[in-house]
């Protein structure tokens, strides 16, 4: 009966949490799971955990193995991911991206050190009053699909691409928050001569004492800013 109970508990997390393993472009989303965005680590792409510790190398894509193909977008349109159950907990959504070195191939880049800027980012919905755990407050929560537009002037290249979900029904602490990562590997076209930055690690970028990391139960926040750099506006 206790086996019974714990298995039920872990279904009913697993049923809780998320991931993103399709791009979405051109507003048709791919018809199969991990082609063009890297099959992450086992406890996410079949048990839909989260990464919680910030100094983690999981941070950047959490990735289970190398990447298997190469998306084509274009400059100025947009770009989702399909979450997978939906996203079913509150926090901000933000999307990196970092481009490929012309040597380097494009499945098994690290991407570590100083080469992610942030290209989108969908948080707090800013009312003056108290802000809440709800989808008034945030425009991601219970959504299947979330996007960003690639910056018009960005150089065309290859690029992974980073989306993370930031969990917040746990960070009344540091070291609370949960994040949700894929990665998306695209071939961008069409261009322009932009300097995208400021350009971060991951890890790195975040510490767990950052103030978009902390959720506190009382007294109500009033305000919020998402951890990490500037959006590129490009």
């Amino acid at each position: 009966m206790l086996l019974y109970v714990w298995f039920l508990t872990m279904a009913a997390t697993a049923r809780a949490h998320y991931k993103f393993p399709r791009l979405v472009i051109g507003g048709q989303a791919e018809t199969a799971d991990w082609v063009s965005v890297r099959l992450t680590k086992i406890t996410n792409a079949r048990d839909n955990g989260a990464v919680s510790d910030v100094n983690s190398a999981d941070m950047r894509c959490f990735q289970g193995s190398p990447g298997k193909s190469t998306a084509t977008v274009t400059a100025g349109e947009p770009l989702g991911f399909v979450a997978s159950s939906g996203i079913m907990h509150f926090g901000p959504c933000q999307f990196y991206m970092a481009r490929v070195p012309e040597e380097k191939d494009i499945n098994t880049w690290e991407a570590a050190g100083n080469v992610w800027f942030k290209a989108g980012s969908i948080s707090a919905v800013q009312t003056g009053g108290a802000l809440s755990g709800s989808e008034a407050t945030w425009p991601t929560y219970h959504k299947k699909q979330v996007s960003f537009t690639i910056p018009k002037n960005i150089p065309s290249g290859r690029y992974l691409v980073r989306v993370e979900s930031i969990a917040l029904h746990l960070a009344q602490n540091p070291g609370g928050a949960q994040f949700y990562i894929s990665c998306g590997q695209v071939n961008v076209t069409g261009g322009g001569t932009g300097t995208p930055g400021p350009l971060v690690a991951f890890p790195g970028a975040y510490k767990a004492n950052d103030p978009g990391l902390i959720w506190p139960n009382s007294p109500p926040r009033t305000s919020y800013t998402a951890p990490g750099p500037a959006v590129w506006e490009g």
